[in-house]
Parts: C-alpha cells; sequence; structure tokens
C-alpha cells in the first residue's frame, strides 16, 4: 500500500476517536500519534533510494559495470595503449592516438593508476605511438592541430604540428626555451607525419622522423638538436647497454646504430611483422612478433644476434582452444618493456583497436597483475540460455558471477575475434558497437549493428573447430542514398555495385565470395534493428510512405549452420499512422507485442537528428493477428523541442515487466512500467562509477535482460572510461 495512503487512513481513524465530545484533553495525545505516523512515512521513506512518480515505492538498485579494471573518477585504463615505455623500477608509461576522457598518455605501477599526462585532449590534441622518459622527463608523440589562435602559439589554419612534448615525471608539462605551444613544452618536428618512435640514453633524446627519413637526437634538457642521421622510414627505437640504437624499420626489420649514425652490421629481418621492441636487464633485445606467432622474441645481442628464447604462448590467444584468454595468450601486441629485476610488461590491444590488455610478468613468467581498459563505444548482451551469467561485447566474452562487488562480477573469458583465419570479418574492416545474443535452434549467435545503423553483421560458433571464435556467418547492408556501393572501399569484395544486399557464408569459410549475395533496393535511411527471440530480423525505415516496417523471417540453418534470409521471403509492414518518423523497434514474439519508438503528429521532430529514439514509445498488442494491432499505451519521452539538442533519448530495450530508455547527454535510464507505460524510476550512475557517464552515442545504447530470480540487468554504453555501466535490481 502507498505510504501516502497509509498516512490517510491513520489520520482518519485517529479524528474518528475524537469524533464527539470535547476532547480538548486528548489533543496532546492526537499530536503524539500524528507525530509518530510522520516519523514513521520520513523512516520509510529515507530506506528508500527513490520514490516513483506513480506512486509506487521504487526498488532499490545497485550500479556496477564491466570492462574496466577501474569504475572511473580519477581511475580508469585508457583507451588502445599503442606505446609503452616501462622504467627500471616497473613504472610504465604510454601513449595512444585518443582516449575518450583524455587518458590519451597515462602512467601505471603496481597493477594501479597512478597518473595521467596533462592536457593530451581537447584542443586539437591528440596523442600518439611514441613514448619514453629519463630519471626526469617523460616525452611523448603528439599531434596539435590548428584551433584559430596563432596569437597562442598554436598552427596556423589547415597545418598540424607532430611533436614531441615534454613533462615531469608527475605529468605536468615540462617547458624549455624555444619550446612550442602555449606553455612552451613541445618540439615541433614535423608538419606532414607523426614522430614515430623514441627513446633516450644519457643526456641524449632519440626520435624518429619518419617524414624526413631520419633519426633527429636532441639534447635532453635543453632540447636542442644536437645531429641527425638517415635511416629509411625509421620506427621504434631501442638502445642498448653499450648506448647503440636498434630500430625498427619499414616494419619488417631491424637495425642497428652507433648513437653517432653509423650502421652497424647486426640485424634481423626474419621477423614476419614485428611491432614493438625494448632491452630488458639482462642487454637482450625483446621484439614484439604480431604475426601469427603472437609472440615475444627475445635475442641475445652481445655479437650477432642470436635467438635464445620466446615469451608467451606460441599462436597467443589462438592456440589450444583459439580465443579463449589465458595469461601467456597474447594477442595484438602493441607495447613491451622490462624492469631491472626482470619482469616483463606487455600490451595487448587485439585488432582494429579492440581494447587495452596491460599484463606484468615475473622473469619466470607468472602472470603478476593485469589491467583492462576493453571497451569503446560498445555494448553488452546477456545469452538467455546462460541466465545471464555469459555476457558478450562486439569482440569480448565474460562470464558473470554477481554474488561479487560492483566492478568484480565479470571475468575476461574470450577474444573472440580471429583475423588470421578469418580476415575478412566485419569487425576488422566496419566499426560495429553493440550486441544481440540469440539462440536459434539452441546455437548461438551474435548480432552486431553500428553507430548509424547502416548495417546488421551475424555471427555463429563452432566449438569444435574455432573454440570460442565468433565465425563471420551474415551481414545486412542498407541502401546507399546516393546510388552508390553500399560500403565504400575495396572491402567486401564482390559485393553488389549499388542497391542493399544480403550476404550468407554459402560455403561456410567466413569470406565474401563471389554468388554469395541476395540484392535489392530500398528506402536508404534505417532508424533501428531487431531480432527477435526465434532469430527474424526486424529493420525501422525512416520511410514516409507509410509502409516503414521490414520483417525478415528466418528460413532455416544452412549446412553451415548460418541463419538463412532472403528479400524474396521479406515482408513489408505500415507504419502506424501517428508515427511520422520511426527509429526504434523491438518485437515480442511470445506475446505478439511490439514496441515502436519515432517522431509522431503530436510530438514532431525539430530538425533532423539521426541518431535519437525520437519523442514517443508505443506499444501495439496482437501486432501479427489479423493485421490490425492495437495501441495498448504511448508515452512521450524526453526529446529536443528547442533545436538545441541538449535533451533526447538515445536508445531503449524491453525486458519482462519494463520499457527501459535512456537519455543521451545526462545517461539517465528512465524505467516505464510495460503494461500501462506509466513511470516507474530513474536509474543514475552510482558512487561506485563516480557518478558519472559518457554521452550514449549509439541506437542499441541500453540492453535490458530478466534473470529466472527476477532480477533485472540493464547495460548501458560508456564509452568515456571505457566500460559498460551495469544497473542491477530485484522487481
Amino acid at each position: 500500500m502507498h505510504l501516502r495512503k497509509i498516512y490517510r487512513q491513520l489520520n482518519k481513524y485517529i479524528q474518528r476517536i475524537f469524533k464527539s465530545g470535547n476532547n480538548r484533553q486528548f489533543k496532546p495525545i492526537y499530536f503524539m500519534l500524528m507525530g509518530i505516523a510522520v516519523v514513521f512515512i520520513a523512516f520509510t521513506l529515507d530506506v528508500s533510494t527513490e520514490t516513483s512518480v506513480t506512486g509506487v515505492a521504487a526498488s532499490t538498485y545497485k550500479t556496477s559495470w564491466i570492462g574496466n579494471s577501474f569504475g572511473g573518477g580519477d581511475k580508469w585504463v585508457q583507451n588502445n595503449i599503442e606505446a609503452m615505455y616501462v622504467a627500471p623500477d616497473g613504472t610504465v608509461y604510454t601513449n595512444s592516438h585518443w582516449d575518450e576522457a583524455g587518458r590519451e598518455a597515462g602512467i601505471y605501477k603496481d597493477g594501479n593508476v597512478i597518473g595521467t599526462l596533462e592536457s593530451t585532449h581537447g584542443w586539437s590534441r591528440s596523442g600518439g605511438k611514441a613514448v619514453a622518459a629519463n630519471s626526469k622527463y617523460i616525452y611523448i608523440a603528439l599531434a596539435q592541430g590548428s584551433i584559430g589562435k596563432t596569437d597562442e602559439d598554436y598552427p596556423p589554419e589547415g597545418v598540424t604540428w607532430y611533436t614531441v612534448r615534454r613533462y615531469n615525471l608527475e605529468g605536468k608539462p615540462a617547458p624549455f626555451n624555444e619550446g612550442r605551444g602555449w606553455d612552451k613544452s613541445m618540439l615541433i618536428i614535423s608538419n606532414k607525419s607523426e614522430v614515430t618512435g623514441l627513446a633516450t640514453a644519457g643526456n641524449e633524446l632519440y626520435v624518429s622522423d619518419a617524414a624526413t627519413n631520419k633519426i633527429r637526437v636532441y639534447n635532453s634538457e635543453t632540447m636542442q638538436e644536437l645531429r641527425s642521421f638517415s635511416v629509411v622510414n625509421p620506427g621504434a627505437i631501442a638502445v642498448d647497454k653499450q648506448a647503440n640504437l636498434w630500430v625498427l624499420q619499414n616494419q619488417n626489420k631491424i637495425l642497428r646504430y652507433s648513437s653517432t649514425g653509423k650502421q652497424l652490421p647486426q640485424q634481423i629481418t626474419n621477423i614476419t611483422k614485428p611491432t614493438a621492441i625494448a632491452i630488458d636487464h639482462q642487454d637482450r633485445l625483446l621484439i614484439a612478433d604480431n604475426s601469427q606467432r603472437q609472440q615475444v622474441l627475445i635475442y641475445n645481442i652481445k655479437n650477432q644476434p642470436v635467438q635464445v628464447g620466446t615469451f608467451g604462448s606460441k599462436g597467443g590467444v589462438y592456440a589450444s582452444t583459439p580465443g579463449e584468454v589465458q595469461p601467456l595468450k597474447l594477442y595484438g601486441i602493441t607495447g613491451i618493456g622490462a624492469d631491472t629485476a626482470g619482469n616483463i610488461y606487455i600490451n595487448s590491444n587485439g585488432f582494429n583497436k579492440s581494447g587495452t590488455d596491460l599484463r606484468k610478468f615475473s622473469p619466470a613468467g607468472k602472470q603478476l597483475w593485469q589491467l583492462h581498459g576493453l571497451l569503446f563505444v560498445d555494448n553488452a548482451d546477456a545469452d538467455p540460455q546462460t541466465d545471464g551469467l555469459e555476457v558478450f561485447t562486439k569482440q569480448e566474452h565474460f562470464l558473470m558471477d554477481y554474488n561479487q562487488p560492483s566492478g568484480k562480477q565479470w571475468t575476461y573469458k574470450a577474444y573472440t575475434l580471429n583475423p588470421f583465419k578469418y580476415p575478412q570479418d566485419p569487425r576488422l574492416h566496419t566499426s560495429p558497437d553493440a550486441t544481440f545474443v540469440r539462440r536459434i535452434q539452441g546455437k548461438r549467435f551474435l548480432f552486431l549493428t553500428n553507430m548509424y545503423a547502416s548495417f546488421m553483421q551475424i555471427y555463429r560458433f563452432d566449438s569444435a573447430k574455432d573454440g570460442k571464435i565468433a565465425i563471420p556467418a551474415g551481414m545486412f547492408v542498407g541502401t546507399n542514398g546516393g546510388g552508390e556501393k553500399s560500403v565504400s572501399g575495396n572491402w567486401p569484395p564482390h559485393q553488389p555495385n549499388k542497391g542493399e544486399w544480403i550476404w550468407r557464408d554459402r560455403n561456410g569459410n567466413g569470406a565474401f565470395d563471389q554468388g554469395e549475395y541476395d540484392q535489392s533496393e530500398d528506402y536508404p535511411y534505417v532508424g533501428g534493428w531487431w531480432v527477435d527471440s526465434k532469430g527474424d530480423i526486424w529493420k525501422a525505415l525512416r520511410t514516409q510512405d507509410g509502409i516503414g516496417i521490414r520483417h525478415y523471417p528466418l528460413q532455416g540453418l544452412d549446412q553451415h549452420g548460418n541463419p538463412i534470409y532472403s528479400y524474396s521471403s521479406m515482408q513489408k509492414q505500415k507504419t502506424p499512422s501517428m508515427i511520422t518518423d520511426v527509429r526504434r523497434i523491438e518485437y515480442l514474439r511470445e506475446t505478439d507485442t511490439m514496441y515502436l519508438s519515432g517522431f509522431t503528429v503530436d510530438h514532431p521532430a525539430i530538425g533532423d537528428d539521426a541518431g535519437v529514439v525520437g519523442s514517443e514509445i508505443l506499444r501495439f498488442d496482437n501486432w501479427r493477428k489479423g493485421n490490425n494491432p492495437t495501441l495498448r499505451w504511448r508515452v512521450v519521452i524526453p526529446y529536443d523541442t528547442t533545436g538545441k539538442r541538449e535533451v533526447s533519448t538515445a536508445a531503449m530495450s524491453v525486458a519482462g515487466d519494463y520499457v527501459f530508455a535512456v537519455k543521451m547527454k545526462t545517461a539517465e535510464v528512465y524505467v516505464y512500467n510495460a503494461k500501462t507505460g506509466a513511470t516507474v524510476k530513474t536509474l543514475k550512475p552510482g558512487a561506485e562509477v563516480a557518478g558519472e557517464s559518457g554521452w550514449i552515442d549509439i541506437p542499441q545504447g541500453i540492453r535490458a535482460f530478466r534473470r529466472s530470480n527476477g532480477e533485472y540487468v540493464v547495460f548501458v554504453e560508456e564509452d568515456w572510461k571505457g566500460k559498460v555501466i551495469m544497473y542491477r535490481f530485484q522487481s
């Protein structure tokens, strides 16, 4: 019973006691009883986190997250470490081109975030792929673009400075005489291409300037150039104990030079894909081989280089059970280093910038700690057959233990992309960002969409042949509005020259081969996609002709286990007349219920904000019975009414008794009663994630799931600090 109703009934009852006669003497008792009632009400309200606007007491909820070792605030692991330097004491300095929250360059030690290099983000700045340090300074590759303020020493319009920026060991810019930029901490190396390598030795700083095919040498204190020498396409640099340079050149060989630039006879040319180099405490050269070996190769360089060992399992994450994450199984190596104690540090980014996986190992190969920043512009979904105990993002597979504390419920189980066996995997060539996990005939499938709702990718699993790898199985692509190919560039091969298409991997090799496309042409602007529990695919077109819903019934599985869809079996369905621009679609087969969102006659759009849900969510019952669906309810959701786009709803999801919708800029989740459309409660990022979230950037930025025990698990995209926020509450 609602608390206000209890209060009213209690008040009536007390007044009834004093109904007759002169009850002046009972007034103290009256006020005492009413006081007790008020205290009871206040106490009860206090222990409940929220009160719903409909008058139903809201249950408490918990905030958690997956995919990052830290929840936020001043601690998060950056996106995609692309360069790494390890100091003698084990401090790890990193660099990357982009981190959404501004940690392009981070400082880590003992499995913890201990600092950030300031001002690497915004004001047309970005990081890079080189970093080095000595006992006094940190040096990073940094790009500085123009912002129209040449008077404050920014580049002129259309010019980018590719610089080395100097910091002190606390991460604050360290200016120098003749330094450039607003704080005089930048050394301009080129206006043509980025710095590709950095190293220090003694009082000298070595810089790879690929634009001029030179290594430039500077005094590390004054930052004055001392000399330079020619090296064709120089990359990463490592300095051995004899002060000679090992330079990764042309991305396929490693040459040795004296500190004055004389090329020495030692070289290594038989490594397929070297991506990073470092010198360890024994003066051995460590080389990251990012080919199918996925190992660190160890060379004795006292005389002619001789390989004396390897580190990591041969084949990396694809060894043994392909995709299964284990301490010594590496994948997409971008950084290596070692400290004076002989510990080894390795960063894996996966492929196509999957995310940071930074590990420290003892000299004997025991993993000592591991840091994760795995997710960026991504959302999660639960495998329904596992009751939410297995969760997938576009490339990662997590195991869940909901009895653990916030942020500790997830374990990184598998990396599901294999670029060596399936080089045409769409995840290597596009940027998908949200996952539907579905079971078809008991088999697990992943369906992925993207930020612009321009495609739907389909993946199958075959544990006997491919372990944990998601195998490309199919793909839907919408019509290009300009009459050109749906996907620009050279990928995928054999695609139709115009219109839209459905690809199915008819021969089971995971590649886009000739004769595997079904072709059509349709209205080019897609609002949203949906995959129902049977595996049927639904598409909402933003068409104005009143027939904007496309239904692709599943036609079964082929001999390789790929779902079959076709244009010949596609069904067109009318858009309900009150909707002028349909944006999202979710069909629940079990109850024949359709949920649509979009802009309506009553609540039209201001401008054309293509990424939002619209102005209303509507529920229709009996959607497929007699082609006469019944409108059950419609609710106005937060949307832009001013043209400033400060208020809008980015995504929606239906699960169990609730409809969930998340606001774009504040990431607040509105929870509606699925039977009535009434607002039940809101969910906001809690203290576990420092009460913060980035914007919701994707059409499927929220995904909800009801577990068998009645608990709701709600996943929300949070790309600002590299994770997915997870809310949990009981109905």
